[in-house]
């Protein structure tokens, strides 16, 4: 069973709903979720945050911090995963769960981080994680790490979050 698999079955079990903020992976971490079937009664939506502006604007994040330290960044993360809960509430109530990914695939770094560096945030009813990595290969490898990171990171979030 996929990690993706086993994401929609927790969020299931527990009765929590997803939403997914994307930069870098474009739309692969919310791709993967809807290969599962049942997915549709946890994820809510997701949003493909690619241009910086946007974190802004559909999901909250702090201009500020954008202004400060660009786009790739572990608050950014973070702040892009609160803010989607919000951006794909239905009837007033945010998502349990939100995911996000930011990050450079290449080929080139336009702030002089490392091609490869990725920041994946997660936010759930009980608590935030944050993960940040510098992964090799080609821009779709990298998108491919980042993606299979995003889920695996999620998935634990939410297993672990079960047991409090």
């Amino acid at each position: 069973m996929s990690d993706a698999a086993r994401l929609v079955a927790a969020l299931h079990e527990r009765g929590w709903t997803l939403g997914v903020a994307e930069s870098l992976t474009g739309g692969a971490v919310a791709s993967e979720i809807v290969t599962v079937p049942g997915a549709s009664a946890v994820l809510w939506g997701g949003i493909v945050a690619y241009a910086t502006p946007v974190k802004h604007t559909l999901l909250g994040v702090d201009a500020a911090l954008l202004a400060e330290h660009g786009p790739v960044h572990p608050e950014v993360a973070v702040q892009m995963a609160a803010g989607v809960r919000h951006a794909v509430r239905v009837e007033g109530r945010p998502a349990d769960v939100g995911i996000s990914t930011t990050g450079i695939a290449g080929p080139d770094s336009p702030d002089g981080q490392p091609v490869g560096t990725v920041h994946l945030g997660i936010v759930t009813p009980l608590g935030t994680r944050t993960s940040s990595a510098v992964f090799a290969g080609s821009r779709a490898e990298i998108r491919l790490q980042a993606r299979d990171a995003a889920l695996a990171l999620a998935l634990a979030a939410v297993q672990h979050s079960g047991g409090e």
